[in-house]
């Protein structure tokens, strides 16, 4: 049986063409996408975290739909304010990263919300729900990623779906958003959503297809 929910399809810029980046927008925006999905990592991948400011400023003008900018970095801390006033609506930080580099999650993700965006939680593949469940109170979203980090390519871990009902089940009466980042498409769509899924990051899966306007219908049409 098909969820009743309405599932958000976040399509990732980082499968885009930066060539033609405004155009791509406008095609996924046609085609009912009320999210993009803005990708930011360490060292060479584009978007990498010294542009990543630069193309949300650009995208901010342009655009009415959500930019949810996820900051696959190692000190996101030093990141938030330019994301902030480059006018990311969502900033989402790796547990991860505040972990290895001693940093107090919550006072991270509250430094989001005193900038006036949506702050977001993320968890590797590997990381548990529980090492995130004493933050759940301070978030508006919290990001599964589905495959390994990194610049793509790689297979959906199905494993991680049971941690999106694990979500669900501690969320109560909170109004956070789960969200799945990594190898969705239309074969593992439903399957996702009806796990409990609420947003859904599909890169190449959209923006690889030849008609995108077809491959966001046919997603959602297993989501919804």
């Amino acid at each position: 049986m098909k969820t009743k929910r309405k599932v958000i399809l976040a399509p990732s810029l980082l499968s885009a063409d930066f060539s033609k980046l405004l155009q791509e927008i406008k095609d996924v925006a046609r085609a009912g996408v009320k999210w993009l999905h803005v990708d930011v990592m360490d060292g060479h991948f584009v978007p990498n975290i010294t542009i990543g400011p630069l193309v949300v400023k650009a995208l901010r003008p342009k655009t009415k739909m959500t930019l949810d900018c996820h900051l696959m970095v190692l000190r996101p801390d030093k990141w938030i304010e330019p994301f902030a006033a480059a006018g990311a609506d969502v900033i989402t930080i790796h547990a991860e990263a505040a972990r290895q580099n001693g940093m107090d999650l919550r006072v991270q993700l509250a430094r989001i919300r005193a900038l006036g965006c949506k702050a977001g939680v993320s968890i590797n593949p590997a990381t548990t729900v529980e090492e995130i469940a004493p933050v759940l109170d301070a978030v508006d979203l919290v990001l599964i990623m589905s495959v390994n980090p990194g610049f793509g390519g790689q297979a959906f871990i199905e494993a991680v779906v049971p941690k999106i009902g694990q979500l669900a089940a501690m969320r109560g009466d909170r109004k956070f958003l789960i969200e799945i980042d990594g190898g969705i498409g239309v074969q593992n769509a439903g399957m996702v959503a009806r796990a409990g899924c609420d947003v859904l990051v599909a890169g190449a899966a959209v923006f690889g297809a030849k008609n995108r306007a077809k491959a966001i219908k046919a997603i959602l049409k297993e989501c919804n």
